[in-house]
């Protein structure tokens, strides 16, 4: 198997900003970002998108949103590259002060969510979208653009009525695909981003190996993990760790009160957790003590379906092949889920985009690839995932990798080749 080979001194370095080498140049990343999102926009024949979807805003703006109560901050992109941004006061406040590359910052009116819903009041929630629709307008105008084709990532019936009230031309087909193209392929930037952030997981991945022991609980070491993710930087958005009887099938996606016994298996799911806004998803699975030899052959068997997969991934490779590597139903144990079909084993083995959120294309699974394949491109990042049942109990595995010209370049470096064993 022919793995990319990084240049010499190429890889993760500080987090933190220096003037004397080469790190993250967020700068760059922002205007690449924009550049991509706009051209395309271009080729799509809009004069403007509104962008209201969390990530799609941070692509095009570089502003670190984290979520609201819901249209409380939205983006209009100029054909001219100019960006016109709405946030609550506060924010538009700060913004104004902090993000010298935006130079029209003008305050929402959050027609959309939860605060018209909080008003208990149909008139005032009717105002609202009005409201929301014409400050849009007002923009489109200001900029001589009132009546142009205007994307909308995100096609809310009531909020197209609005804005086509105001005698806006509203497209909800293309703005959606013009982002999810230009986010597919990674900038160099984009790439270390998520490449820190597996470095980070890793380090959440040692505070595992250090704290997990029997008669602690899984949320004592899960914060332990968390306090280390958030010391280096990162948001942790999502992730939890299981043990025993947990990991097979998977706990709900929750860490719990359990308290560990000799002989668990536990793994650690860092899904959700960011840096500069990208997302990771990656598994490692631990043994307290020496695993049995039933879950070493389960394990051996998740590790070698994932290399599998990666072994079918490079650029023009269409996600209908590389899905074949992942189980058939068999494989998938259907027959204990009493499941029929793999649309039915959403994930367990599949492969998903990772950027700036958790699902991104491409999306790789025998659910649908096989009957709508696409074709990998280089400089897509995904993560690939695995899982199988051992002793009542189960293993996962998972790495983060980036579809090279010659071969993927797995950014997760914690060892795969077998069940991390912890001492105690």
């Amino acid at each position: 198997m022919t793995f990319y080979e990084r240049d010499f001194m190429e890889g993760t370095r500080g987090t933190m900003a220096v003037d004397w080498e080469e790190r993250i140049d967020t700068k760059r990343m922002r205007n690449e970002r924009k550049e991509r999102a706009l051209e395309r926009m271009r080729d799509a024949g809009l004069s403007s998108m509104l962008l209201l979807s969390d990530p799609n805003i941070r692509y095009v703006t570089g502003l670190a949103m984290t979520g609201g109560s819901g249209a409380d901050h939205y983006s209009l992109l100029l054909e001219d590259g100019n960006v016109v941004h709405w946030d609550t006061a506060d924010h538009a406040s700060n913004q104004r002060f902090n993000c010298p590359w935006l130079n029209d910052i003008r305050y929402a009116c959050p027609g959309l969510g939860n605060v018209p819903r909080a008003s208990g009041s149909p008139s005032a929630r009717k105002f609202l979208l009005d409201k929301m629709a014409e400050t849009v307008a007002t923009a489109l105008s200001d900029y001589d653009l009132k009546g142009e084709p205007m994307g909308l990532d995100v096609g809310n019936a009531g909020l197209v009525d609005a804005l086509e009230r105001q005698g806006v031309d509203v497209d909800t087909e293309t703005c959606g695909a013009v982002m999810e193209d230009a986010r597919k392929v990674k900038t160099k930037d984009e790439i270390e981003c998520l490449r820190m952030v597996a470095a980070i997981a890793e380090a959440g991945f040692q505070q595992v190996v250090e704290n997990a022991r029997p008669g602690r609980r899984e949320s004592e070491v899960w914060g332990d993990v968390t306090r280390e993710l958030w010391r280096h930087g990162a948001f942790v958005g999502g992730g939890y760790l299981t043990s025993g009887p947990n990991t097979w099938p998977k706990h709900q996606a929750n860490t719990t009160d359990r308290m560990m016994r000799p002989g668990d298996l536990v793994y650690a799911d860092m899904y959700n957790i960011g840096y500069l806004g990208y997302r990771s998803c990656y598994y490692r699975t631990f043994s307290l003590g020496e695993p049995t030899q039933a879950q070493q052959d389960a394990y051996e068997l998740a590790r070698d379906n994932l290399y599998d997969v990666l072994e079918r991934i490079e650029p023009g490779a269409t996600t209908d092949d590389v899905s074949q590597g992942f189980p058939d139903m068999d494989g998938e144990h259907a027959e204990w889920y009493d499941a029929d079909d793999h649309w039915q084993m959403t994930t367990n083995h599949w492969a998903h985009g990772l950027g700036l959120q958790l699902y991104e294309v491409p999306l790789i699974w025998r659910g649908i690839s096989e009957d709508h394949p696409i074709e990998l491109e280089e400089g897509m990042v995904m993560a690939v995932e695995t899982q199988e049942p051992a002793d009542r109990q189960g293993v996962r595995v998972e790495e983060m990798v980036v579809v090279r010209e010659n071969g993927v370049e797995i950014l997760s470096q914690w060892p795969v080749e077998e069940i991390t064993t912890i001492d105690y």
